[in-house]
This record gives C-alpha cells, structure tokens and sequence, in this order.
C-alpha cells in the first residue's frame, strides 16, 4: 500500500473521530435544555483542578460534597460523648475557611472534664441546661446555660462544662473552627485535669518538675495525676471515679484546703506574679468546679443566678426577635451587632423554622458560606453551580449537616408532614444581606425594568406579570402548604 493511501486512511480516522466528539459533545446538551452549555460533571473538573481533594466513591458523589458525611464519635464514655461531622475535607473551599460541626451529648449529673483546645468553639444548647466555667483575662468565669443560649469559647482559654439539668440530657451543638488550630486531626484537646485517661497534660513534665512546682511529695503528686481513668466525660456522683466521689464528700472548707495544698501561692516571688496569677486563675476554676458540683444545696441556690465573674453573657436566640416572620414561618440571623463575641470568633448564627409545606426561596448569601444543621422534621435542600446545574437536590432529616458555598444560589423547602427546623453557622461574623431571586423582595422585583425583561427575552409587560404572581417574600408557600380558600398558581 502506497504512503498516499496511508495518509488518506489517517485523515478518514482523525475527521471519524473528531465527528463522534462533536456529535456526543452536542447530545449532552440535551434538546430539553440548550441554555445550558455544561453540565455539573464540567463544572466539578473545573473545580477539582483548582482545588485538590479525595475522591469519594460510588453513587451519590454530588451529595457528598454538599451534604456532609455522618458524624464520627471523638469521645465516648458511659457518662456522654461528642461527635464530630468534618468540613468539606476540613479544607478551605471555593476560597472560604471551612469549619467542623461538633455534637456533645452528657447524662445528667456529668463533667467535661477541664481543657482547652486549638479551635474556637461556638456552642448552642439544643437541650438541657448547663454550667460552663472557662478562663476570661486570667479570672474564672461562669455561665448558667439553658436552650437556646449562644457561648463563645476562645482557642487556648481552659474551660469545662456540667450537665446540671435535672434527669436530663445535655445536647450541645457546636461549631469547631480550626483556622488557628495545629492542623493536627479535627482538633487537638489538652485536658489539663486527668490522670490514666485522658492523659493530663502535666504528665508530661518530669516528677521532680512537678512534685517541685505543685510543692508535694512524689507520693501526693502520683495521688491526683493517676486517679482519673474514666474517660474525658464522667459522672460526679457515685456512678463516678472515686477520685471525685470522695472529692465531693469533703466540705467546701475542706475542699478549698486541699487545694490550696496542692497549689501553694508564693507570695514572696514578685519576679513570678504575672505565674502566680495565671495559677491561682487555673486554681480559682478547679476550687469553684469541685466546691460547686455535687452541693445540692448551692445549686438549688444558684438556680436563678446565671453567671459569676467578669466577661460576656451567653445571648438567648429564642429571646430576640426573627428578622423575618410570616405565617409560613421565621427566621432570626445573629451577628457581631447583637453579641459582640461573635466578632473575635468571625462566625455568625441562624435559625429558620419553616411550617409543613413551606419553602425558604431561592436565594444567596453574598457575604458567607452556610452550614446548617436539621434540627427536627424532614425537608429539602437544593443548591445550584454557578453555571445553571443542580449540585444538589436531596432529602435531609434531623440530624443531617449540609453547607452551601457563598453565591451559590440554595432553597430549603419544608415536607408535607411537619415543621422543618434547622440551625447553623456562617463564616462571617457581619452582618448577611440574602440576596433573594424569587417572591415579592426579589433582586427581579426590584430590577424588572425593560433591561432584565429583554434579558429573558420577554415584553416589559409580560415580565412584570410573571415576577408579580408571587405575593409572598422569603417564606412562601407551596401548594401543600396553602389555606383551601388560597388559590396558588400552577409553575
């Protein structure tokens, strides 16, 4: 065979070939949808190559990038747990800091024993009531939580929380953001009261470092850092280690002396006081921990007094008004306006509690990105790329944690058969102005002049006509949802 025939055989395969690829390029388009010129498949390898990521596997792929992966448990003990719904990767995404959803459960009459940690912690009390005892500019502070309340807790500020609900459990929501943490796992715990487990930080330190700085012998030291090993959450009852039931026998005078034993101030070091303050701070939130739980006495006492010390107060989101409310539902949006901690934090807060039926409109947050979490009922969520596909279209029920990118167009829509409630986090402690695209305040309302009608490809007058039909704003209602005598109009 002639090379000339080589060559004309070569050219028939390349212009096969290049045939097929415009032909397959032309049928994904669809005859159904020719605006849209890329599917989501584009859009996400775009995306991949800008962004490196792990690969998820099997069906449901796009679900998995919107809609988080099940909470994975951190601590668990006969007294209470936490687990821990991991950000995206826990890496920044679409160039926003990504953060962690934790979720604290403890019996009643428990301890989260004393720590800190490398993330700040935003908490929620979703139920129950609790004592949170943290250090604020070297002075133990503490706060009487109960549902609803909001409570910052800075990275590296030690804290501890008691369930002291009645025969109930605690159930704590928290946002965990490791912008500042060691990048070592979610994040990193130093539990500073301990003993076989946890492990106390302080055994890291020689013997004869401790037994010198304590002021002990070597006998006394072993005694309080070997006594603990039921875990980081734990009863102070009888159910508890006998380290703290026979703790919580003594007296408060007894108690206090014992301390003060084992955490001398040495008053004579002047080079030492900025040390000494520090440890009489650390001394001051073990003293008030260990004379506080298990005195029924006091805590009946204290019942009505929600705070001791200096600092700021937890903000109730139950107390102030929603932002918005019709009889669809409502929804309340907390920033650094209303409490002022959320500024140092950067996150911000929201809560939507949308009736049977009902349906959040497509809007956007042009400020943050949004996780939320689903607090009771079943519903919807549906989030689109920026090119026009859907990123995500699934049901979620309590429990579920989802996040939305900001800008990226989103609608949550309630089920027929009750309330849909959810609660969660923004990346932006500022003031949010959703930018709604459907109802009586949307963007389209607002700019339906000739421009945007031309833009649809409409008559001024008929444009008007299609964006008027919908008399609701930000809540409004489906076809379940409306009242008999409403008539609700067909898309």
């Amino acid at each position: 065979m002639s090379s000339s025939t080589h060559l004309i055989s070569l050219a028939f395969l390349v212009s096969l070939l290049l045939c097929c690829t415009l032909i397959h390029s032309a049928s994904a388009l669809g005859p159904d949808r020719p605006w849209r010129r890329k599917g989501k498949e584009d859009w996400e390898h775009e995306d991949e190559d800008e962004h490196e990521h792990e690969e998820e596997e099997g069906a449901g792929r796009e679900e998995m990038r919107f809609l988080l992966g099940e909470a994975k448990r951190v601590i668990s003990t006969d007294a209470g747990e936490m687990r821990v719904v991991k950000g995206y990767n826990g890496k920044r995404r679409f160039g926003e800091r990504g953060i962690h959803v934790g979720f604290i459960t403890m019996e009643p009459r428990s301890l989260f024993l004393p720590q800190y940690l490398d993330s700040d912690l935003l908490l929620f009390v979703r139920r129950g009531e609790a004592k949170i005892g943290l250090i604020y500019k070297d002075e133990l502070v503490e706060r009487r939580l109960r549902i609803g309340d909001i409570y910052r807790v800075p990275a590296g500020s030690p804290f501890y929380i008691v369930n002291v609900g009645e025969g109930q459990r605690l159930h704590v929501i928290c946002s965990i953001d490791p912008s500042r943490g060691l990048g070592v796992g979610t994040f990193q715990s130093f539990f500073i009261a301990g003993g076989a487990n946890p492990v106390s930080v302080l055994a890291g330190f020689d013997q004869q470092t401790l037994s010198t700085a304590f002021n002990v012998t070597i006998d006394e030291l072993r005694e309080i850092m070997t006594g603990q090993e039921a875990g980081p959450i734990v009863y102070v009852d009888s159910r508890g280690p006998r380290v703290w039931s026979d703790f919580l026998e003594l007296k408060n005078e007894k108690k206090m002396q014992h301390l003060k034993e084992l955490m001398p101030e040495d008053e004579d070091d002047e080079d030492q006081q900025t040390e000494g303050e520090d440890q009489w701070s650390l001394k001051r939130m073990l003293a008030t921990l260990l004379s506080g739980i298990g005195d029924n006495r006091r805590e009946s006492s204290d019942r009505g007094r929600r705070k001791t010390g200096g600092g700021p107060d937890a903000y109730n989101i139950f107390e102030g008004n929603p932002d918005f409310r019709n009889k669809y539902g409502w929804s309340l949006a907390l920033d650094h306006h209303e409490y002022h901690p959320l500024k140092k934090s950067g996150l911000g807060v929201f809560y939507v509690n949308l009736s049977a039926g009902s349906m959040m409109a497509p809007h956007l947050n042009p400020t943050a990105t949004e996780y939320g979490i689903v607090l009771h009922g079943t519903g919807t969520i549906q989030i689109v790329y920026p090119n026009g596909t859907s990123a995500l279209n699934t049901k979620v029920r309590e429990g579920s944690v989802f996040w939305v990118p900001r800008y990226f167009p989103f609608c949550q829509i309630a089920s027929r058969s009750g309330p849909f409630e959810f609660f969660g986090f923004t990346t932006s402690s500022h003031r949010n102005r959703p930018q709604f695209l459907v109802g009586a305040n949307s963007i389209l309302q607002t700019m339906k002049g000739s421009e945007f009608a031309a833009a649809f490809g409409l008559t001024t007058e008929r444009f008007r006509e299609i964006v008027d039909a919908q008399r609701e704003s930000v809540i409004i209602p489906t076809p379940a949802a409306a009242p008999p005598d409403e008539e609700v109009k067909s898309p």
